[in-house]
């Protein structure tokens, strides 16, 4: 435990992906307030130089790499150090009607939330950046637990199979002990979320489900993320975090 604060990250290295925007954005810099050295990487270099620029300490680095490209994964491997903590939060979503779930819409999406984070926490194993003791949290969703909801299959399942993959990555990398979970946000008000099918007045409905009346913001789910990463989480692995304002109660 690191001092009075167990939510301390004094001393570690954490990487970030899809750091440019939304939750990897805020994680990433409040990981640099906690006290952390953070290795962002995401695919806008403009937007990852931003984030850079909002990050405190020293030793930060941003890498430009779309992980769904294997060599610039390879790049993203070379550039790093020995990580301490890993928050797999690239993701992508997309509704579609189920009959129109054909494979052009299913893989791009499952490339993205699923293929790139588990092969990249893979290959951390195999090349042993990843220190023993580590935490790895992947941003995972409601819509893969018990929100089921018109036109979301692809979306849902592609998050169910990492929370899936998650658990088994708990059990396998305890010996080492390092800890695996995943947060598993409701509706947050990101770029994701805008812009799409959905209107503003569709939201502000749809916020009314939620016991809270409100959507999440990056900030609430970036807490639970270093909640996971640090010390005051270290009796917690193989878990589903779930912060949704109370949408699935």
């Amino acid at each position: 435990m690191t001092g009075n604060n167990p939510f301390s990250l004094e001393g570690r290295t954490i990487l970030v992906t899809g750091a440019s925007s939304g939750i990897g954005r805020r994680t990433a810099i409040d990981c640099s307030r906690m006290g952390a050295r953070v290795i962002i990487t995401g695919r806008n270099k403009e937007r990852l130089d931003e984030v850079m620029g909002q990050m405190e300490g020293t030793g930060n680095l941003a890498v430009i790499a779309d992980l769904t490209q294997q060599d610039q994964l390879e790049h993203l491997l070379e550039q790093l150090p020995l990580v301490d903590g890993v928050v797999l939060c690239a993701g992508q979503g997309t509704v579609v009607p189920f009959k129109m779930a054909d494979r052009k819409k299913i893989d791009p999406i499952f490339e993205i939330n699923y293929f790139a984070p588990v092969e990249l926490l893979r290959m951390l194993l195999k090349k042993k950046k990843l220190a023993n003791g580590a935490s790895v949290v992947f941003v995972s969703s409601i819509g893969g637990i018990d929100s089921i909801t018109i036109g979301n299959s692809i979306y849902g399942a592609s998050k169910a199979a990492l929370n899936s993959a998650m658990r088994f990555c708990a059990l396998e990398l305890s010996p080492k002990k390092i800890r695996v979970n995943s947060v598993c946000p409701g509706m947050v008000n990101t770029k994701l979320i805008k812009g799409g099918a959905v209107s503003e007045e569709q939201h502000q409905a749809d916020m009314q489900k939620y016991p809270l009346k409100r959507y999440g913001e990056p900030e609430d789910i970036a807490n639970g993320i270093i909640y996971l990463l640090s010390d005051a989480a270290s009796w917690v692995t193989g878990h589903s975090l779930v912060i949704d304002g109370g949408y699935t109660l």
